[in-house]
């Protein structure tokens, strides 16, 4: 399971330094592409295939799940984690994230999420104010 936050820095040949424990998780080859909330996601290669079985197999009439599908697949890229446990971000992703040479990596169970410092910063100050509220929702549900 991927968790935990870390700060690590983007290089200027933009290549990303993965934590130890995450290389142990998610083997020699991710899957790197737009996430939401301003970030990008990055994927073990088994649990990518997964999803996108899933989103090949909606139903495509649809706009919404032709946007979410193209959304995902056509910026996700295949990256080769190196024996120094790096990965190459293309400018596509460093520019849709935002990145700067401070990058936030969280685990989030299946996924790891990769944040301009800053914004995670932000989002999870937002977040944090929230707990207690989305805690609530949750319990109504059933799933808390």
């Amino acid at each position: 399971m991927l968790i935990g936050e870390y700060l690590h820095t983007l290089d200027n040949k933009k290549r990303l330094s993965l934590p130890a424990k995450f290389r142990k998780e998610v083997g020699d080859k991710v899957v790197l592409t737009r996430g939401l909330d301003a970030c990008l996601f990055m994927f073990p290669e088994n649990t990518w295939k997964r999803i996108a079985d899933k989103l090949v197999n909606l139903p495509f009439g649809q706009a919404d799940t032709r946007g979410l599908s193209r959304f995902l697949l056509s910026g996700a890229v295949e990256s080769e984690v190196d024996s120094a446990g790096r990965i190459l971000v293309p400018d596509y992703l460093k520019d849709f994230a935002g990145l700067q040479s401070k990058v936030v990596l969280a685990g989030v169970s299946d996924r790891i999420e990769v944040w301009n410092e800053t914004t995670w910063n932000e989002y999870k100050h937002h977040i944090e104010k929230g707990a207690d509220q989305m805690a609530e929702k949750l319990g109504e549900l059933g799933i808390l």
